[in-house]
């Protein structure tokens, strides 16, 4: 796979989203079977891997990094380890599933580096995201913090995810953040307003689910079923029957654009964005080895500027249902 930079950090084109293989998309992967996923994504050339303290089970918080640690440590030179602070289940609640609230106190991000270096495997964490914007610590704080730990050499990047305007720009004039991680896809496309800001300050963008939850791969039906234990999709908007019948027409569109170039709908939702900027950078993740390849074979499928923009034109007025917006986050 070909590499492209995300704000000074070099990375493959298409990162590996790690999350799934510990929830969200079904019951938690066996450790031997995610570990093996993990190690064959990178020989398929990925080496950007997403991950976060907070992706895990209510049993096991951290288990998702503990996976991507034990997976990537005979290869950790090769790549580059993401994960976040900035979030952690509130255990106080007296309430299952417990809460997420936002906590970016410095005290806080001293102990999640250094829990995340040690599930990790690792001495260093190549970019360190804020999961989440925390109201009651302001953006120079956390900047702050994060220059500590860049010169300390416990981390050498950071970034935001879900970042506005405001915060991007008043913690960037502290410690210059590396990239942004927010939800982008065909179907959310309204961080693009943020792409100004970031050409300006060079930051890069790294896209998460940028393929509406495996919406966009066209795989699912009007019948498609999903264990509501486990499985996100089961409650997601755009997978419901009257949301089918609403993106039609965006299916068509994938199609017909995919059947032209040789590729597949899940290859032209990556590669609208891998050819609409070079600072770009999707993690859709996935269980399964040949979807993992597959969507590792966007970053070969070529659009035009005239195609890409042609494509936004057809998006923006086209009519779309809902789509998922996120786990609701308590910022107390």
């Amino acid at each position: 796979m070909n590499q492209r930079s995300l704000g000074g950090l070099t990375v493959s084109d298409v990162g590996f989203g790690c999350m799934g293989i510990s929830h969200a998309y079904g019951a938690p992967l066996e450790k031997e079977e995610a570990v093996r996923l993990l190690r064959t994504a990178a020989e398929a050339g990925y080496t950007l891997f997403d991950t976060a303290e907070v992706y895990g089970t209510q049993e096991d918080p951290h288990a998702n990094e503990r996976l991507a640690g034990e997976a990537l440590q005979p290869i950790r030179d090769k790549v580059q380890i993401v994960t976040k602070f900035g979030i952690r289940f509130d255990t106080n609640a007296g309430v299952v599933p417990y809460p997420l609230i936002t906590d970016a106190r410095p005290e806080r991000i001293r102990e999640s580096v250094e829990g995340s270096l040690r599930r990790l495997r690792t001495d260093r964490i190549d970019l360190y995201f804020q999961h989440r914007i925390d109201a009651a610590t302001p953006p120079e704080e956390v900047a702050g913090v994060m220059a500590d730990l860049i010169r300390e050499g416990k981390i050498l990047h950071w970034g935001i995810s879900e970042a506005s305007e405001d915060y991007l720009r008043r913690a960037h004039a502290v410690c210059p953040v590396t990239a942004v991680e927010n939800r982008y896809s065909m179907m959310a496309r309204h961080y693009e307003a943020l792409f100004p800001v970031l050409e300006e300050l060079g930051v890069g963008f790294v896209a998460f689910s940028p393929m509406a939850n495996g919406f966009l791969t066209g795989k699912y039906g009007k019948d498609a079923k999903f264990d509501g234990r486990y499985d996100y999709r089961a409650s997601m908007p755009q997978f419901t029957e009257e949301a089918m019948e609403k993106n039609r027409e965006l299916l068509a569109l994938l199609n017909g654009l995919a059947a032209e170039k040789n590729a597949t709908p899940a290859q032209i939702s990556l590669a609208w964005m891998l050819c609409k900027k070079p600072w770009i950078v999707p993690i859709p993740g996935t269980r399964n080895p040949e979807r993992l390849r597959e969507n590792a074979g966007a970053a070969e499928v070529l659009l035009t500027a005239a195609e890409v923009q042609k494509l936004d034109e057809t998006l923006e007025g086209m009519e779309m249902s809902q789509v998922f917006g996120g786990t609701k986050i308590v910022n107390p």
